[in-house]
């Protein structure tokens, strides 16, 4: 027989929660570590299909990586082993995730490292097992090749999606701590996005809403060039806004200035979340 205090532990973990939008601490802990278990909220939606899957930018940079492999039956990497340039200028012509600093000439696009979401989606697809690395070159594994036949599209979708958020580093892309900050709980900032779906509003709304509900992260950050608050509202959100939500076309931005300033710039979710997730609250 459990005792009372088991009683009580097992109410509070099972009690709608504020600081979780509502969500009880079971339900978050299940959207943090077994995110696609059958025990989560979050399910990705039955209702997937193609025009909904056209929509999604980051996706169809990986399809079109993926396709030139399986033209040219590999790909011969550079002496560092990245991707050669004319395969990084192919990629970024079909113009599907622009960039604002190559687009306004800040930066020239000679390697990998010039386009991060290019760099991202490649790293992902490798995490992913649908390509292999192998003699300084590059090819599709079978994996690889049997998603990208058109009728497992969907199937591709979500191997590639559940690498993008499972096992590439968002902090890969940035300087701040090595901590999964924004990556936890993706799904998450995924469900508050839903709750605030046609509001315009910063990244740092859903930051501090981020931070009232994993509070330790804040002691990741110590106050130098700007305050701990401002820093962690910065990683947060240039990882979950600026590169996965825009990424994968989950909300749009109404830029204030020339460059995405996460401070002033709105942000508003598309209808594409629901397209692509359900959540059973």
């Amino acid at each position: 027989m459990p005792s009372f205090d088991d009683i009580d532990i097992l109410l509070l973990n099972n009690r709608p929660n504020d600081n979780f939008l509502g969500l009880t601490p079971t339900e978050v802990h299940n959207l943090l570590y077994d995110t696609f278990d059958e025990r989560s909220i979050l399910k990705f939606s039955d209702d997937l299909d193609d025009e909904t899957l056209d929509q999604i930018p980051l996706f169809r940079i990986v399809e079109e990586y993926l396709k030139i492999i399986n033209r040219d039956q590999q790909i011969k990497l550079t002496p560092l082993g990245a991707l050669p340039r004319k395969v990084i200028i192919e990629l970024y012509d079909k113009r599907i995730l622009l960039d604002d600093h190559i687009e306004n000439g800040i930066t020239k696009l000679w390697k990998e490292e010039d386009c991060i979401s290019i760099r991202s989606a490649g790293l992902t697809a490798e995490l992913a097992g649908l390509v292999r690395k192998a003699n300084g070159k590059i090819a599709l594994t079978k994996k690889g090749v049997k998603l990208l036949q058109v009728e497992n599209r969907i199937q591709l979708f979500k191997v590639f999606f559940q690498a993008f958020t499972n096992k590439f580093d968002w902090g890969f892309n940035d300087l701040y701590p090595n901590e999964p900050i924004g990556q936890l709980g993706w799904a998450f900032s995924v469900y508050m996005l839903t709750k605030f779906l046609t509001q315009e509003s910063t990244a740092d709304f859903y930051a501090e809403k981020y931070m009232n509900a994993f509070p330790h992260f804040i002691s990741l950050f110590r106050p130098s060039y700007s305050s701990s608050d401002r820093q962690f509202s910065h990683c947060y959100g240039i990882r979950t806004f600026g590169r996965f939500l825009l990424w994968f076309g989950f909300v749009t931005v109404e830029k204030q200035k020339k460059y995405l300033d996460l401070g002033t710039d709105k942000f508003k979710g598309t209808d594409l979340i629901n397209q692509v997730f359900t959540f059973d609250d």
